[in-house]
This record gives C-alpha cells, structure tokens and sequence, in this order.
C-alpha cells in the first residue's frame, strides 16, 4: 500500500523525492503515525554519496521471505478472503519479471491521460485511502485468526496480539492500540469493520479510497492492493452477492 502510495505521487502527481518525503512526514504526525511511514520518509529523503537520491538506483524487483505466502496459502486453506496481503504477495512476483515488464512497456499501450485535478486534494484522498485499506487489511488479519482458531479450538486475546505487534515488529504503529481498544471493549467481535471506532472511519475514508482506485486505473498506474481493498469493503458491505448465480451456475 505504501509502494503503491509513492508510485502515484511519483507518477501520477510527478512529485519529487523531498516533496514527497515531507507528505510521509506529515502523514506520520497523525493516525498513520507508524514504523514503515517514518522508514519511508527516510529513505525518500537519503542521498547516495554522488550528492543524488538512492532510490531510483534501486532495481525494482522484490523478493520475499515467504511470510506473505504462508499467510496466503493459510486464508485459502481456512476460506478466509485475505486478499490484500495476497495482492501484495503477488504485487512482488509481478516486479520479479523485470525484463519481461521492460519488453512490455515497448509493446502494451497504457492510459495517456493526464491528472488535471487539485494535487493538494488528492493527496489527501490518498492519506485516506491508505488509511482505510490498513484498516481492511487489520480486518482480514483478525479474520483469519479467529477462523483457525475456532477450527483449532485456539483460545487468542487479540487485543494483546494487537500490543504484541506494537511492541516491536515492523507493522508497529500507534493504530494498534486503537485495534486494542476495539477488542477490549467487545471481545466477541466479528470483524474490526464493524467496531464503532473503525466503522466511522470507514464512513469518513471510504469516498477517498474509490478516488484514488478511480484515478490510479484512469491513469494506467497498477494500484492492486488499494483496488483489492475497495472491492473487499464493498464485497463485505453487500447484503446480496451475485453468488447466487454461481450457484445456480454450478
């Protein structure tokens, strides 16, 4: 989601380095206050030793430890539709396939439409954005927790897994602590979404999420993870799915 972030304030607003290390430093004073937000203002702001950014010098292919597979394989064993950290999972192997995607971009046509509207806006849209779909993708996490551990018969307090991680992991952020006050309040609950606190955040975020979806596929640039948690809230919030015809289908 963060990757994502920059790639549209890089190519969509044409924003450079220092302009878009200080929007990361002003986004990590508030509620996205957090480990990987301050990392990413750091290294949008460090200058190699010939005076100029790092950044672009670092080839973009990712590779991965596996987590994000583990966890991937587990919410399709369990039925639980974790699909952002699916995306992501996937979002790595799709920048593995660096000479291919060169190939590519000399043969595909991509959108040739320019963003007219108002930058300052957008990147409030997209603080928003990120917010929400760090709350679905907490959403999903929790989700697939207490699926295995009904299956297993596991007993979690996630409210403490939730200070756990605060405590000192990579995803630590001052968010986690108001996970731990959701479930604190209501140990029973179903789902993070639904917990007055996050809801009416989601109330708040969602109009800026569907923008910056909206603005990413008008402007060719791949937003998978942010598309993927749009389509997941709507999919939650939707009391009728057209499953009914895949039933009837199958």
């Amino acid at each position: 989601l963060i990757c994502e972030a920059y790639h549209l304030m890089k190519t969509v607003l044409g924003m450079e380095q220092g302009e878009m290390a200080q929007v990361f430093d002003e986004w990590n004073k508030g509620d996205l206050d957090s480990f990987l937000i301050e990392i990413t203002r750091d290294i949008l702001k460090f200058k190699d030793t010939d005076g100029n950014y790092l950044l672009p010098k670092i080839r973009d292919a990712a590779g991965q430890k596996g987590t994000g597979k583990w966890t991937g394989i587990s919410a399709l064993e369990y039925g639980v539709p974790v699909t952002l950290i699916g995306e992501a999972v996937f979002a790595r192997c799709l920048s593995a396939l660096k000479d291919e995607r060169v190939q590519a971009s000399k043969v595909l046509p991509g959108s040739t439409l320019k963003f007219t509207g108002d930058k300052k806006q957008f990147l409030e849209h997209l603080r928003q954005a990120l917010y929400a779909s760090k709350v679905i993708s907490y959403a999903q996490g929790f989700m697939l927790m207490r699926e295995a551990a009904k299956v297993n018969n596991w007993h979690l307090n996630y409210g403490s897994i939730a200070l756990m991680w605060r405590g000192g992991c990579i995803i630590r952020s001052v968010f986690l602590g108001n996970i731990k006050d959701a479930f604190t309040k209501n140990p029973q609950l179903s789902n993070l979404l639904l917990d007055p606190y996050f809801s009416s955040k989601m109330r708040d975020a969602q109009a800026s999420l569907r923008q910056v979806v909206a603005q990413a596929a008008l402007s060719g640039v791949p937003a998978s993870a942010f598309s993927t948690a749009l389509a997941f809230y709507d999919g939650y919030r939707t009391d009728v799915l057209p499953a009914n015809l895949l039933q009837a289908q199958r």
